[in-house]
């Protein structure tokens, strides 16, 4: 047996994929973060052990904490899923926890997930990338373990490249600061999809000089670039989008 790092996709339980409902209904033991929505989790077997290691907002579960138990586990010879939501190896830590289970010699398998970055925004009306509006795509956390260290922001606002924020609500303020700052236009789109591809999602549009009075909660996508502006789930949108040669 083995330990499975899974990712669990966005939220919407049909975006989840095959091989990760598979083992999920296979598993004997479920370690799980708060992102994973609960119609996933149900997909386990009756009885299996499920073990809830979400980082809650001020009340965390230390990283080392989640490796040692998932070597604890795999160490039994157990069926062990960490879920995950997103894909485990996009800022979700699963590169970590590969470590400390190569570090303990227990043997792990990576199955990627659809990851959020992409999938909210797109869910959304929202493209990343654009032929002629961005040609490149940044994602990029919000949040630094290290209190002292930061995100370059002045580097991210001079690429053109559309801005995915992952786990940025709390620094929203200073984010939006930091790249008007470094010379980001003002007017410059913002998209805030909170608990994105799930029934309760919701969406706030500005633009980077209103983004610190915005009320944005987590779980949120942030968005900042011109494809930001976009909702190709809107017909008008994408009659101006053929009027303008985009």
């Amino acid at each position: 047996m083995t330990v499975y790092l899974v990712g669990a996709g966005p939220g919407d339980p049909e975006l989840i994929t095959v091989k990760a409902a598979r083992l999920i209904a296979q598993a004997d033991v479920i370690v799980h973060d708060r992102l994973a929505d609960d119609s996933i989790i149900q997909l386990a077997a009756p009885g299996v052990d499920l073990i809830d290691v979400g980082k809650k907002p001020g009340n965390p579960t230390p990283q080392e904490t989640i490796n040692a138990l998932l070597v604890h586990l795999g160490a039994q010879g157990l069926c062990v899923v960490r879920l995950k939501g997103g894909d485990p190896f996009v800022l979700g830590r699963g590169g970590e926890e590969a470590e400390a289970l190569i570090k303990a010699g227990v043997s792990f398998e990576i199955v990627p997930g659809i990851s959020s970055a992409f999938s909210v925004p797109a869910i959304a009306g929202i493209p990343v990338t654009h032929r002629r509006i961005a040609r490149a795509v940044t994602v990029v956390t919000g949040h630094c373990e290290d209190p002292n260290e930061s995100v370059d922001w002045s580097a991210h606002a001079k690429t053109g490249a559309t801005l995915v924020v992952l786990m940025g609500t709390a620094n929203l303020p200073k984010i939006s600061a930091d790249l008007l700052n470094a010379g980001m236009n003002p007017f410059t789109p913002v998209a805030i999809i909170h608990n994105g591809t799930r029934a309760d999602q919701t969406i706030s549009r500005l633009t980077l000089a209103e983004a610190h009075l915005a009320e944005a909660q987590a779980p949120s996508i942030i968005v900042i670039g011109e494809t930001a502006g976009l909702d190709l789930r809107d017909p008008n949108t994408v009659h101006e989008l053929i009027a303008s040669g985009s």
